[in-house]
C-alpha cells in the first residue's frame, strides 16, 4: 500500500498556516480540528515549515506564555520531510521512526497535495496485516 491510497481513503485537506499567523491562533486551530500538527505555506502556496503541538509545547517551556504571541516562523520546523504519493507505508514508518516525527506532509510536483499522520500509517498498516492473515487462512483452509 502507498500515501496515494491512504489519501483516497482519508481525503487530501491539510491545515495551513502563514508563517506570519500568531502561535495563539495555531493553538486554537488544532484544537478546534482535533490535529496534531499544521503545515505552513509561503505566499506561492509552497511549503515552509510545520508546527506540532510538541514545537508549541517546547516554546511555551522555553518562552513562556508570551510565546502566544509570537509568529509561528519563530517556532516551526524548516527543514520539513516530505513524502510522496509513490512512498510506502514501510518507508513512512521507517522515516518517521528515525526522525521521531507523526505527520508527514505530501507533496507532488512542488505542490501540498494531502498530509499523513502516524495514526494513518498505523491504521492502513493493520488492515494490511489482517488482509493478508485472512488470505493465509482461507488459503490453508482451502487445503
Amino acid at each position: 500500500m502507498n500515501v496515494a491510497a491512504i489519501l483516497k481513503g482519508k481525503g487530501r485537506a491539510v491545515a495551513t498556516a502563514r508563517p506570519e499567523t500568531l502561535l495563539q491562533a495555531i493553538v486554537e486551530k488544532l484544537t478546534a480540528k482535533r490535529i496534531g500538527a499544521i503545515v505552513i505555506v509561503g505566499a506561492n502556496g509552497a511549503v515552509g515549515g510545520i508546527i506540532s503541538e510538541r514545537d508549541i509545547i517546547r516554546a511555551v517551556a522555553e518562552r513562556g506564555a508570551a510565546s502566544l504571541q509570537q509568529p509561528v516562523s519563530e517556532f516551526m520546523t524548516r527543514q520539513v520531510v516530505i513524502c510522496s504519493e509513490a512512498d510506502t507505508l514501510d518507508q513512512l514508518m521507517a522515516t518517521m521512526t528515525a526522525g521521531r516525527f507523526r505527520h508527514i506532509p505530501v507533496v507532488e510536483d512542488g505542490a501540498l497535495v494531502g498530509i499523513v499522520s502516524i495514526g494513518d500509517v498505523v491504521k492502513h498498516h493493520i488492515a494490511e496485516v489482517e488482509m493478508e492473515a485472512s488470505a493465509l487462512r482461507t488459503y490453508l483452509l482451502a487445503g
